[in-house]
């Protein structure tokens, strides 16, 4: 019995999956270019559910702003490219750099893919977990300026109430029933998109000319 609790523990410990991919990122192209305005095209969604693309699109905006950057009004992209035909975030990708820069005027464009998003049932834990990509790309040159990549998973804010292991599984049963009802994969993709997004010491962007901390990345 105690070596089950042991393992029980273990399982937990695992489930508690938040983090940011170890960056080795070679920021030196980044410094030079400089960009000032990012274009950020609607997310990619390798997943199943539908509210992906969206909803991390809603959350991208404001890590990069703080950081110091214009970004694009997603409402004026989205009608921008919709008056020319394109709503598919798939053919959005597609569009010639020269292309997007003709039409927005942008220093660069952040190219987002979303690898996991919503509940996962996991036995003793029903989780809703994110996980996304990024590409930052020079509009001028075609060059990658950074990439990264991030996860969040409620599981790092929750805890089991107890109950022996019959009331975690019906814990995580109903846990996942509700996670179900509606989008609750929106929080946790805010949490996904700062910590992908927001500069750090390990990752994530530079600070941008509008940011006070302008030029003191030490990346």
């Amino acid at each position: 019995m105690k070596k089950f609790n042991v393992l029980l523990l273990a399982l937990g410990m695992l489930l508690l999956g938040g983090c940011v991919t170890p960056q080795h990122f070679d920021y030196s192209t980044y410094k030079r270019l400089n960009p000032k305005s990012i274009l950020v095209l609607p997310p990619l969604n390798n997943t199943t559910d539908i509210a992906a693309t969206y909803s991390v699109m809603s959350t991208i905006s404001a890590p990069i702003a703080e950081a110091g950057y214009y970004v694009y009004p997603v409402a004026v992209v989205a009608e921008t490219f919709k008056e020319n035909g394109l709503q598919n975030a798939g053919e959005i990708h597609q569009v010639p750099l020269a292309k997007l820069q003709q039409i927005f005027g942008n220093d660069a464009v952040l190219y987002i893919t979303v690898e996991r998003y919503g509940a996962v049932y996991q036995v003793i834990q029903s989780n809703v977990i994110v996980t996304v990509h990024a590409n930052l790309v020079d509009a001028r040159t075609g060059v990658s300026l950074w990439k990264g990549a991030a996860s969040a998973s409620s599981a790092e804010r929750e805890g089991n109430n107890g109950g022996g292991l019959v009331g975690i599984l019906v814990n995580a049963a109903i846990k996942q029933m509700i996670h179900s009802i509606g989008d609750s994969g929106y929080p946790i993709a805010r949490i996904a998109s700062d910590r992908l997004l927001t500069p750090t010491k390990g990752g994530g962007l530079l600070y941008g000319p509008r940011s006070p901390l302008f030029g003191t990345d030490q990346k």
